[in-house]
């Protein structure tokens, strides 16, 4: 058994996957490297690693540097205030949640979101209406919300006190979010975006815009998933004055109270990084991005999500500093990761027909170079397996709320004999991360036949135990 078996473990995954496609935005440190600033700030790391003493601000009360470089990243997006995460997004989703909405509110949300939300309504007593997505056939891929069943669901529930949404989700698609907003003001609707992977949006043309600028309530970005920080350090972006104190409240309920000035410092310098750089950084990253996109698109049996198509098919922008690499049927994409890292490429994830790689300016000419020449000797005959058809939308119905289900007493049933209860527990499969059924809802024929698909395919599938599936007992 190792001594260090963390630190070792680490250092051989790095160096065995050199070339990272994958978070965190630095790409191995090489996004502090980047500058003299960035160089500066490695040099003296260690040194970085202190406790709120005086002469260094304090996070819950910002008088000093923090106030200061808080609002340089407000200046830089444009809201109102703006706040550096040191819990991850998971705690402004949550900010944003407890902060906009009372006990008993309902609220549209995307069925798509992040499980940080879902939790974030059971733990505020909201009760969700939610939206479905539409599953792209092409590409087998969820797309982001369906704009017809959103109008559909405002309508008919006129009375909601706000709307939550994915912006981009995790392949790139952003749905058409001034459009979202121009019809929840309608109805006096607040709207709550979880960006994670959008920190850089705005900041060059050929990008989506950023949900600060487009006039969410409020904005929840990722900043170590694109931009050059540490892991678990995000921003919280607030466009409603009203709302400002309860921001502040719930900023310090859900915050560590010994914050890392590791993790506020690296957030500092990716602000600084995007306001000095970003426009130009994002133009030669793009460029090389566009050119091996041509290139691979040349190879048979393999083909990148396009922004034209996915404008033409829905009318939604893409995030186009990713790479959906997208396999023809019949072959299987997990497999394609797994021949990637043999070759020193380490990607963000697979489904079974796409592989998703997430770029910054910190990647080279050459790592492209050497993806495409990898993909190009890639045998895809040795990739063909069985893969998995997303199964159509289907919502089922809502008997109780979320948090009222949380608490009931559970029974572990065979899943032939679940249909007509109520769900104990959420059940989603991986991929695509969209939950078939939400606890608290009837279980109905569809929901069974989905989740045997799944199985039978072989997906993961979190909240089912084997063959068994968790159900509120009746009184």
């Amino acid at each position: 058994m190792s001594k260090l078996p963390l630190i070792e473990g680490v250092l051989k995954y790095v160096k065995e996957n050199n070339i990272n496609f994958a978070m965190p935005g630095h790409k191995n440190g090489e996004g502090f490297l980047a500058t003299i600033e960035g160089k500066e700030f490695m040099d003296n790391l260690i040194h970085f690693d202190i406790t709120e003493v005086d002469g260094v601000d304090n996070l819950h009360n910002a008088e000093g540097i923090i106030k200061e470089a808080s609002e340089l990243l407000s200046q830089l997006y444009g809201s109102e205030k703006s706040y550096f995460l040191v819990n991850g997004s998971t705690s402004g989703n949550m900010i944003m949640v407890f902060s906009s909405f009372e006990e008993g509110d309902k609220v549209i949300i995307d069925r798509n979101c992040h499980k940080s939300i879902f939790n974030g309504i059971i733990m505020r007593k909201l009760k969700p209406i939610y939206i479905e997505n539409i599953i792209d056939k092409k590409f087998n891929a969820p797309f982001s919300i369906n704009m017809e069943h959103f109008f559909q669901c405002i309508k008919e529930n006129s009375d909601a006190k706000g709307i939550i949404l994915t912006y981009p989700n995790y392949y790139g698609v952003c749905c058409p979010l001034d459009m979202v907003i121009k019809e929840a003001k309608k109805y006096n609707m607040k709207v709550l975006v979880d960006s994670a992977h959008g920190a850089h949006f705005g900041m060059n043309p050929s990008l989506p815009e950023s949900a600060v600028k487009l006039g969410a309530d409020m904005v929840v970005v990722s900043s170590h998933k694109t931009l050059p920080s540490f892991t678990q350090t995000s921003f919280l972006h607030v466009n409603n004055k009203e709302d400002i104190d309860k921001v502040d409240f719930y900023f310090s309920s859900f915050s560590s109270t010994s914050p890392s000035y590791l993790f506020l410092c690296s957030m500092d310098y990716a602000r600084y990084y995007l306001s000095e750089f970003g426009y130009e950084s994002y133009n030669r990253l793009i460029n090389v991005m566009e050119k091996y996109k041509h290139k691979i698109n040349k190879i048979e049996g393999i083909n990148i999500v396009d922004k034209n198509y996915v404008q033409s098919e829905y009318g939604y922008d893409l995030d186009i500093t990713r790479y959906v690499l997208s396999l023809d049927k019949g072959h299987n994409s997990n497999l394609l990761l797994s021949y990637l890292r043999k070759n020193k490429i380490q990607c963000e994830m697979s489904d079974t027909f796409n592989c998703i790689l997430i770029f910054s300016p910190f990647n080279t000419e050459e790592q492209f170079k050497h993806l495409y020449e990898v993909l190009e000797k890639c045998d895809l005959s040795k990739l063909k397996d069985k893969s998995v058809d997303l199964v159509n939308n289907h919502i089922p119905k809502s008997i109780i709320s979320p948090y009222e289900a949380l608490d009931m007493k559970k029974k572990k049933v065979e899943l032939n004999e679940a249909v007509g209860n109520i769900c104990g527990e959420n059940i989603t499969p991986y991929p695509p991360g969209i939950p078939v059924i939400m606890m608290g809802e009837l279980i109905d024929k569809e929901v069974i036949d989905m989740l045997k698909y799944y199985k039978e395919h072989g997906l993961d599938i979190i909240g089912l135990h084997g063959e068994e599936i968790n159900i509120i007992e009746n009184d």
